[in-house]
C-alpha cells in the first residue's frame, strides 16, 4: 500500500512544475476521477466519450473522440495541461499537442498498485488533498480484497472487453491483476496480445468458471452456468472507478453469486 513516504519521492515525476488550472480530458477514467476527488472545476474540456458523472461532464465543452480529437480546437482553448492514455490515445495526437506547446500527462497503470499510486499523483499534481480520505478508503478495500483472494482458491474466469468479436486481456494489463486482486484467474492471462480477438470455441476450452459479460453483449451459449452482466467499466476503467470494482467482483467470482 503507497505511503507518505513513497508518495512523496515520486513527485519529481510530475508532468508540470505548477498546479495545473485549465484541464483537458482525453480519458473517461481520468474526467470521473478528478469529479470524484473534488478537481471537476479544472476542467474546461473533455473527449466526447468522458460520460461521468452524467450531469455534470454533460455541461463541460467536447473537443472529440479519444481517438479522434480535434487537436487545433484544444490548441485555442490554451489548457495548462491535456491528460491522455497510453492505450486509447494516438502517439501522433501526443505528438501534435507537445509541438503546439501543449503540456501532456500520459497515464496507463497496469496494476491495482499502479492506480492507487497514480489517485495520490493526482493530488498532488493538483495540490489538492481533500479527498486523502477517500483514497485511503479505497486502500484499505484493496488490502482487504487481496487479504482475502490469498488464502482462497483462484477463480477461473473469463473477462469479456466486447462481443463482436470477443475481446479479452492477457496478463499485462490492468484488468487481469484487478482480476487477481479480487480472486479470479484469467483464462487468457498467457496470450501473446495483451488484447487479444478470441473465439467462442477457445473460451470454453479455456475452460471458464465465471464469464464477466458487458451489459451490452449477449450471454453466450457455451454451458458455463456462472455468467454475470456487469458494467463494463468496473473492469476497465482505473482511477476511482476502482472502489466500485473491489466492491462489486469479488462477490461476482464467488460460487454463491447471481447470474445472468
Amino acid at each position: 500500500m503507497p505511503d507518505d513516504t513513497s508518495y512523496s519521492a515520486r513527485t519529481g515525476d510530475s508532468p508540470v512544475d505548477y498546479v495545473p488550472r485549465r484541464v483537458v480530458s482525453l480519458v473517461p477514467s481520468l474526467t470521473e476521477s478528478l469529479f470524484d476527488l473534488d478537481l471537476g472545476n479544472r476542467l474546461i474540456a473533455i473527449s466526447d466519450h468522458c460520460t461521468r458523472p452524467t450531469d455534470r461532464a454533460r455541461a463541460l465543452r467536447r473537443v472529440g473522440g479519444v481517438r479522434q480529437p480535434d487537436i487545433a480546437q484544444i490548441v485555442e482553448l490554451g489548457p495548462d495541461l491535456v491528460l491522455l492514455d497510453a492505450d486509447i490515445n494516438r502517439p501522433a495526437d501526443v505528438a501534435a499537442l507537445r509541438e503546439a506547446g501543449i503540456p501532456v500527462w500520459i497515464t496507463g497503470p497496469r496494476t491495482v498498485f499502479d492506480t492507487l499510486n497514480l489517485l495520490w499523483d493526482i493530488m498532488h499534481i493538483f495540490d489538492h488533498a481533500v479527498m486523502v480520505p477517500r483514497v485511503r478508503e479505497i486502500e484499505r478495500a484493496y488490502d482487504y480484497t487481496q487479504g482475502a483472494a490469498r488464502i482462497a482458491e483462484p477463480v477461473r474466469v473469463f473477462a469479456a472487453l466486447g462481443c463482436d468479436p470477443w475481446v479479452t486481456v492477457n496478463t499485462n494489463t490492468y484488468t487481469h491483476d484487478l482480476l487477481r486482486v479480487c480472486g479470479g484467474a484469467n483464462v487468457f492471462a498467457n496470450h501473446a496480445e495483451r488484447y487479444p480477438t478470441v473465439t467462442l470455441d477457445a473460451v470454453i476450452a479455456a475452460q471458464p468458471d465465471v464469464i464477466l459479460l458487458p451489459g451490452d453483449c449477449p450471454v453466450p451459449e457455451s454451458g458455463i452456468e456462472r455468467v454475470h452482466r456487469i458494467d463494463g467499466s468496473q473492469l476497465t476503467w482505473y482511477g476511482t472507478r476502482l472502489g466500485y470494482a473491489l466492491r462489486d467482483l469479488p462477490g461476482l467470482l464467488m460460487p454463491e453469486g447471481g447470474s445472468a
